[in-house]
């Protein structure tokens, strides 16, 4: 058994890890951000959202151009070293995120003595709701405390298989 897939379920977990801490320090930028009528660029701020998708290994990236650009094709089925490619493909490696901005359009207030009011006196608002982020930060510091909960059960295992 390789050494490096002992450590496999300690890199998912690791990986759940930063994606959260990602997620909640993109709800704290909306929550401090909540009141924010003009940004750098003169529009209100726009709520953050994160994405979050399979980590991809060097294999599959490689297998996904192969299919899409010839010129990367492989002669033989063994030129790369390691595991196969059924097996590669069925292991799990844990997760990325990435922020994009919510398309969800601006909140619109009537209040003329604000002074990003419009002509007609509206207000355009950020579109952060704070009770949804403050929901979404609650599910994503439980999400982490149950990647800490993995982590530490991987690293228990390990040590418990040193002892024999």
């Amino acid at each position: 058994m390789e050494i490096s897939s002992l450590f496999k379920a300690m890199n998912v977990s690791a990986s759940g890890l930063t994606a959260q801490r990602k997620r909640m320090n993109t709800i704290a930028e909306n929550l401090a951000n909540a009141e924010t009528t003009r940004t750098a660029d003169g529009e209100p701020y726009r709520r953050q959202q994160v994405v979050m998708s399979e980590e991809k290994t060097f294999l599959q990236n490689l297998e996904a151009e192969t299919k899409t650009h010839d010129k990367l094709a492989r002669t033989e089925h063994d030129h790369l070293r390691g595991e196969t490619d059924e097996a590669e493909t069925d292991v799990f490696h844990g997760v990325t995120a990435s922020i994009k901005k919510d398309p969800i359009p601006y909140r619109e207030i009537y209040d003329p003595s604000h002074p990003d009011a419009d002509e007609n006196g509206v207000v355009k608002m950020p579109n952060v709701d704070v009770i949804q982020e403050m929901t979404d930060l609650i599910s994503a510091a439980r999400n982490f405390e149950a990647n800490v909960t993995a982590f530490n059960a991987s690293k228990g295992m390990m040590k418990k298989a040193l002892e024999l």
